[in-house]
């Protein structure tokens, strides 16, 4: 299974990227990893699609149509998603007729030192995703909160138990749910 990851922080050593390396460390051998950067992403333009669509953008194109499912681990910025996460959606989304996001299989996932994690970024995300026609797991929600508590600086993943815990329950589902839409 084929599954695409989109990180929403750009810093190398975020913990969004730590929560993004522990949900591969705990997914079903079954399934494979692309991760897509968005960060080389021009800011969407109609007038420079109708040019000529970036490499950029036809890479993530490229690799969301070829996905089975979409994770996207996101941190959350001023009670919302980041512009570099709502930028690489809009893109995708257009031309509507030609965006391999409707009907999409797409989890959400994001970490927070705050106590309520990403609740905020994540349902704008869901809100944005919706209107795409992307197939948006609702549940279990993957919400890190006080992730500063639950990794060590130099760790690469999260590894306190009750979060890792919670991870595996959240790639389970997602591959279950991934498994019932293609049915």
């Amino acid at each position: 299974m084929e599954i695409v990851l989109l990180c929403g922080s750009l810093r190398k050593q975020s913990y969004n990227r730590k929560l993004l390396n522990t949900i591969k460390e705990h997914a079903p051998s079954h399934w494979t990893f692309t991760e897509i950067a968005i960060d080389r992403i021009p800011f969407y333009n109609a007038d420079v699609e109708e040019r000529r669509v970036p490499d950029e953008v036809t890479v993530l194109k490229e690799g969301l149509t070829r996905a089975d499912g979409v994770i996207i681990v996101s941190p959350e910025y001023n009670n919302g998603m980041p512009a570099v996460v709502k930028n690489a959606l809009d893109w995708a989304a257009s031309p509507p007729q030609e965006s391999p996001l409707p009907k999409k299989p797409i989890a959400l996932a994001g970490a927070s030192p705050q106590g309520a994690g990403t609740v905020q970024a994540q349902t704008q995300l869901r809100q944005t995703l919706i209107a795409i026609d992307a197939y948006v797991m609702s549940g279990p929600k993957l919400l890190v909160g006080q992730v500063h508590t639950r990794v060590e600086v130099e760790d690469e993943q999260i590894t306190e138990e009750g979060t890792v815990k919670r991870i595996k329950k959240y790639v389970k589902a997602f591959d279950e749910w991934i498994t019932t839409l293609s049915e």
